[in-house]
């Protein structure tokens, strides 16, 4: 799995080889972390405690979007940290790690439990990225627009006046940001140097099939849900712009696809576009590893876990200069544009897909150094340098 789960699983399950691990989450996954222990090489080293809610909760922590989900957070986390102080007493812990989930607005109360017992506190990886680029709201409804001045306007403030955020922060030995742009808020609105490690990681899954020359089209894949933010309809005119016959784009993830069609239908390519829909992981790994570019052209993303996977199937990647993506994506697997505007943007876009077009060779060499880049981005690696920051702590 992508998204939360996914990367809390991973963090633990790699940690494991290294620590010995007492960790609280949530009862949703119970069953199948609990069949799935005992066949992990390292499984012995992760003790699990369940601190579950309702479903109503829960379905509203899975809709994106729902503000009311924040107040039962809160008081889960109070829970969580009654869990922990348990824990603590019963078990030698050498670290207080408060890792999921990634948003800055809920940093948990183990902050709380360090002060009390002297156990380092670590916060992170953690999403505190400033705000959306409202240049890109053109063509949203009002209602939409409202939302995002109104989160862009709430997220200064809770950056600048959060008092749990800040007494957390002054607490930890240890604050790490899962993007260039955190680092950036970290300096300014709490003073301090967080060091960048992207939330998520890859497993190298892969590498491109050597008969990719041989195909008759040129294949451009997208992922991602019908979402906003996502900017499918900026990747479709992008496509247009730098049409070709033979290029295909093809569209993965859910939602309601009519407004995009239209938008394909009107710039020429409903033709050139090949709509998936929802379909089930291995078959994305698939068409990966028989696409030539992933497009990938969403403006607000923690790190998404998609482009990692796109990396590890050797995959080059053309995305925005933003984000988690902007950190994993460098000149050597794909080419990253700047925030602007969406006019802007599209010729940009437009530019890049036309120059991986024509030089063939140079798209197969980002392919080649995806694996090089796969390894660097991957959750062994990422584990490994986290041991190296626990370590670090417990000597001081």
């Amino acid at each position: 799995m992508g998204s939360e789960p996914g990367m809390g699983w991973n963090w633990c399950v790699n940690l494991a080889k290294y620590c010995e691990l007492h960790i609280i989450t949530e009862g949703e996954f119970r069953d199948k972390i609990e069949s799935v222990i005992p066949t992990i090489e390292h499984g012995s080293n992760m003790h699990f405690y369940y601190n579950p809610i309702s479903d109503s909760v829960r379905k509203m922590c899975w809709n994106q979007g729902d503000w009311r989900f924040y107040l039962y957070y809160r008081d889960w986390q109070k829970k969580t940290a009654d869990i922990a102080r348990n824990i603590c007493k019963k078990e030698k812990i050498d670290i207080l790690h408060q890792l999921n989930m990634i948003g800055f607005r809920e940093p948990g109360y183990l902050w709380k439990v360090s002060r009390e017992t002297g156990i380092p506190f670590v916060w992170g990886p953690v999403d505190a990225k400033v705000s959306f680029p409202l240049s890109y709201a053109n063509g949203a409804s009002l209602p939409t627009k409202i939302f995002l001045w109104l989160k862009n306007t709430i997220t200064i403030c809770q950056l600048k006046y959060g008092t749990r955020m800040h007494e957390a922060v002054k607490t930890a030995s240890l604050v790490l940001s899962a993007s260039s742009n955190s680092v950036i808020s970290f300096k300014k609105y709490f003073g301090i140097d967080s060091p960048l490690m992207n939330e998520t990681g890859t497993y190298p899954i892969g590498y491109q099939k050597t008969d990719i020359d041989k195909k008759q089209s040129f294949d451009i894949l997208w992922v991602g849900k019908t979402d906003f933010r996502k900017q499918l309809a900026l990747a479709i005119r992008s496509v247009a712009s730098a049409y070709h016959h033979d290029i295909k784009l093809h569209i993965v993830g859910g939602g309601d696809m009519r407004e995009y069609m239209q938008i394909a239908e009107s710039v020429g390519l409903a033709d050139n576009c090949i709509v998936h829909g929802s379909i089930n992981h291995d078959d994305v790994l698939e068409l990966m590893r028989k696409s030539n570019l992933f497009l990938f052209t969403s403006v607000a993303e923690g790190t998404p876990h998609v482009v990692l996977e796109a990396i590890g199937c050797g995959l080059p990647v053309l995305c925005f200069h933003t984000c988690g993506q902007g950190d994993c994506v460098n000149e050597q697997v794909g080419i990253k544009i700047p925030l602007s505007n969406p006019h802007q943007s599209e010729k940009d876009f437009a530019e890049g897909i036309e120059y991986l077009y024509q030089h063939r060779d140079i798209l197969a060499a980002m392919s080649q150094k995806c694996k090089e880049r796969a390894e660097e981005l991957s959750w062994d690696n990422k584990a490994r340098q986290m041991v190296e920051y626990y370590n670090r702590i417990r000597l001081q």
